[in-house]
């Protein structure tokens, strides 16, 4: 048996029983190297040596927490809970609190694009303005895996499809590795292939909005969050957005959410915002806030360590390959299977296109599909599992915003979702896209 297939399937499966996360990377990580030949001290040592390569991402998103506490202290999110509170009325009429439920919806919607493109900070925005609209989320009945589902969307449609921030460095890494496999494409063809696959992700969002999560989902109102007040000074809320236009600008320049993260800490520190006297605490707060998608992470690095030192991968891309024969309809299904296996364990979409690059570019070729069309079986096959993915900042990211009073579950109301919604559309309109163009 392949030694993906077995530890992919292990990880979803104990996720799936609410075994922690972390706890079914490693078991599922060893399960794998086993199965791989590795044998069990060689593959504690790999997946060991794995963990390494995510320190700095752990560190920043325990940095990014820190921050996110500091600019929460300052009454910046409260400020903006309490006007859109104003604005819906806690006892307003039913056609006010649809409209706020749609504005809402609509804002995280344009925030989580953004933070691919515009103002490409990912994931950073989420620690620190959706745990304060739990409120609101709360007041309206609004079910939070329709919210995650939209955060999902905004993370991984923009990357997909629009040439610009992490779109840009995935259409690039597409590119590159193409080329290197035997076909070269142009940048500009990229999106024109993309779009069918983007409109799936369209479809899956909207049956999310308007059929699966539409109806009411009480939550239990925590009293943290309703009667905490916070005082607000026109000092501490100039310098909170001071602080935040500061992290995104030393992140954009130096490309690093670590510098980014201690740019704003400082200003809200320097500013006499936060009292010195509690900024260890603050910073241990935020730090906890994080400290799951750090833990993650790191897991996930292991594990992806261990598959790749078993040559599993490749040769669950070859063993594919050897299945198709010459049947198109059946190669691209095929490929977009694979590609939904590798990203489901390896947890990113960029890490997963060097891989099966090699295998899939000559194959397509091969097969006679057109290069847009195989510029939309690799890159469907990269993002599917990016969604649905344990181990996916995509949907850690949604997790650690939402879960911050612990009512949302990272398994069953983040990945679920959003694997149903997304990776199923995704290999539906993969596939249509790889057939007619």
């Amino acid at each position: 048996m392949n030694a993906v297939i077995i530890a992919v399937l292990v990880m979803l499966v104990l996720s799936l029983l609410r075994v922690n996360v972390v706890i079914s990377l490693i078991v599922s990580s060893l399960i794998g190297g086993l199965t791989g030949g590795l044998g069990l001290e060689n593959a504690i040592e790999v997946f060991t040596e794995g963990l390494g390569g995510s320190a700095s991402v752990a560190l920043s998103y325990a940095l990014l927490g820190a921050f996110a506490v500091a600019v929460s202290s300052t009454g910046l999110p409260n400020l903006l809970v309490e006007w859109m509170l104003k604005i819906i009325g806690r006892s307003g009429e039913a056609k006010g609190r649809a409209y706020s439920k749609v504005l809402i919806i609509f804002l995280i919607l344009m925030m989580a694009i953004f933070s691919q493109n515009l103002i490409p900070i990912h994931i950073a925005f989420i620690p620190i303005f959706i745990p304060p609209l739990l409120t609101i989320f709360n007041e309206l009945k609004i079910d939070r895996r329709l919210i995650s589902s939209i955060i999902t969307f905004g993370l991984i449609t923009p990357y997909m499809f629009l040439p610009a921030g992490f779109g840009k460095i995935f259409h690039e890494i597409l590119q590159k590795n193409m080329a290197d496999s035997g076909l070269s494409v142009k940048m500009e063809d990229i999106p024109d292939a993309m779009l069918i696959p983007a409109i799936g992700m369209i479809v899956g969002l909207a049956i999310a909005v308007f059929i699966s999560y539409r109806k009411p989902r009480s939550y239990v109102q925590h009293d943290w969050i309703t009667t905490e007040k916070t005082v607000y000074s026109r000092k501490n809320i100039a310098f909170s957005v001071l602080a935040i236009i500061a992290a995104l600008a030393i992140q954009i320049m130096l490309d690093s959410m670590i510098f980014g993260a201690l740019a704003g800490i400082g200003v809200i520190y320097l500013s006499g915002a936060v009292n010195w006297r509690e900024a260890d605490s603050l910073l241990m707060d935020g730090m906890k806030m994080m400290a799951f998608i750090g833990f993650v992470m790191l897991s996930a690095f292991g594990f992806a360590a261990v598959l790749k030192e078993t040559g599993d991968v490749e040769g669950l891309v070859t063993m594919a390959a050897g299945m198709i024969g010459d049947n198109q309809a059946l190669g691209a299904l095929i490929m977009l299977l694979v590609g939904l296996l590798v990203t489901l364990g390896i947890g990113s979409s960029f890490s997963t296109i060097p891989i099966i690059a090699t295998i899939f570019v000559p194959l397509c070729i091969q097969l006679g599909f057109s290069p847009l069309a195989t510029i939309a079986i690799v890159g469907t096959s990269a993002a599917l599992g990016d969604a649905g993915s344990p181990a996916s900042d995509s949907t850690l990211g949604p997790t650690s915003g939402l879960n911050a009073d612990g009512q949302h579950n990272h398994i069953w109301d983040t990945c679920v979702p959003t694997f149903t919604h997304y990776n199923i559309s995704l290999i539906v309109f993969g596939w249509i896209a790889a057939m007619v163009l």
